[in-house]
């Protein structure tokens, strides 16, 4: 077991499933100290609810990494969310340079689009700005729709071909991210995988689960913090973003049918599996 700190910058939606209410526990889970720095706060996430309230802490945000530099805090992994704002984007890139150990891990999840669209209030300079981040990341975990804005390609659903996922591949590797885990790749409808591509060895892995007759707000970040937690764990990049897969997958079989829970997926029901794996 490690002793790696992890710090995780997000916004904290007060009911329902995803950001810092996922990161935290599902990171802590996989045996990770986790320390969270909160870009906004909500009172449900923005997927199927209305009226929700937002506090923005865009301001706190150098304050909180002043304090812990006055401190000499300082984190072996940075690992970044839903960000609300090109300032939030800015202050990471301040945050990446004042408060991670120098060999440090960044982890880029560009969470900010999916189904071809980008989620409310961004545009394409956001888009840019967001693909800025991801050059100065270690690993970038961006959805086909997120990698599309960035590379400004044309956005395909499914069924995609071999050319068109190493087209996209290049393109992101052209922006100068290291290491990406490329989500939401499908060749055939009844799949859907990840590919992991290493631009530095040009090495691309697949790996690819049933795909799920069940979707749900938050696996994007389920997803992320489960890899993250796992190769801090010393796992390689290829099998954690393997085993987050299977996480993912688990917690929306344990959430089918449930109409009641349209807001997230009970991930919490799957975290034996992602200790027991992660403890082999």
């Amino acid at each position: 077991m490690t002793d790696a700190k992890v710090m995780t910058i997000q916004d904290i939606s007060c009911y329902g499933q995803c950001s810092l209410t996922v990161a935290l526990p599902i990171i802590s889970a996989c045996g990770i100290e986790t320390a969270i720095l909160p870009s906004a706060v909500l009172s449900t996430h923005t997927g199927g609810f209305t009226n929700f309230t937002f506090h923005d802490l865009t301001d706190d945000i150098p304050k909180i990494m002043e304090h812990w530099m006055s401190e000499g805090i300082k984190f072996e992994c940075i690992y970044t969310g839903y960000l609300g704002s090109l300032t939030q984007i800015k202050h990471v890139k301040d945050l990446f340079r004042n408060v991670l150990k120098e060999g440090g891990l960044k982890i880029v999840d560009p969470a900010m689009a999916d189904n071809g669209k980008l989620y409310y209030g961004f545009d394409i300079e956001y888009a840019r700005a967001m693909a800025g981040l991801c050059a100065d990341a270690d690993i970038i975990l961006p959805n086909i729709t997120e990698a599309c804005f960035m590379c400004d390609k044309e956005f395909i659903a499914s069924n995609h071909t071999q050319g068109y996922i190493d087209d996209l591949l290049t393109k992101l590797k052209e922006l100068g991210a290291k290491n990406i885990v490329l989500k939401g790749v499908s060749y055939e409808d009844s799949k859907l995988g990840i590919v992991v591509y290493n631009t530095e060895t040009d090495e691309k892995d697949e790996y690819f689960n049933e795909r799920v007759a069940w979707t749900s707000h938050g696996t994007g970040d389920c997803y992320a913090a489960a890899l993250t937690g796992a190769v801090l764990q010393g796992m390689s990049l290829y099998d954690a973003a393997a085993l987050a897969a299977d996480f993912v997958v688990e917690s929306l079989k344990l959430t089918k049918g449930d109409d009641s829970h349209r807001y997230g997926v009970k991930f919490e029901k799957a975290l034996p599996m992602l200790v027991e794996r992660l403890n082999k």
